[in-house]
């Protein structure tokens, strides 16, 4: 595996964002980080990148919203009020895990057993109040760049 890392200002988030979603080499992304990081505002950008007129909401009480993007569809949820698997099968998410159609998930390590093996991960961590940094880990044979770990400037 590799990782991708950026340090970015809020203003700068779309144009992460089209970066991050050319190192894609999954449908299934997990995004880490702690409450207020920025994950679901990231999920937003990627949203707008992939030409989507929706915008990201947090799923936490709704455990998944639904959102169009250019011939495809973004499945996001939110793990973080899941307390057993069972919860996760009891609202289908087989169903969602076996579509064709981008998963966006965070909290995963609450349903971690269930997730695609080829699932990339995010993390996303403050740095200052409008600066964050991102870490994409990909699959090392199909990364665009050529190191183990790479910091990527602006």
């Amino acid at each position: 595996m590799q990782n991708l890392k950026f340090t970015y200002h809020l203003d700068e988030i779309h144009e992460v964002a089209k970066k991050v979603l050319k190192n894609f080499t999954s449908k299934t992304i997990l995004f880490h980080g702690d409450i207020g990081a920025g994950k679901t505002t990231f999920i937003n950008a990627l949203l707008d990148v992939m030409g989507s007129t929706d915008s990201a909401t947090s799923p936490t009480f709704s455990i998944v919203n639904e959102y169009e993007v250019l011939n495809d569809k973004v499945y996001h949820f939110d793990f973080y009020r899941i307390e057993s698997i069972e919860e996760a099968y009891n609202f289908g998410i087989e169903e969602y895990l076996n579509s064709s159609q981008w998963i966006f998930a965070e909290w995963p390590e609450n349903v971690e057993e269930l997730l695609p093996a080829d699932a990339q991960s995010i993390e996303i961590k403050v740095i200052e109040e409008n600066k964050r940094s991102l870490k994409l880990t990909i699959d090392q044979e199909r990364l665009t760049l050529n190191t183990a770990e790479t910091e990527v400037n602006l």
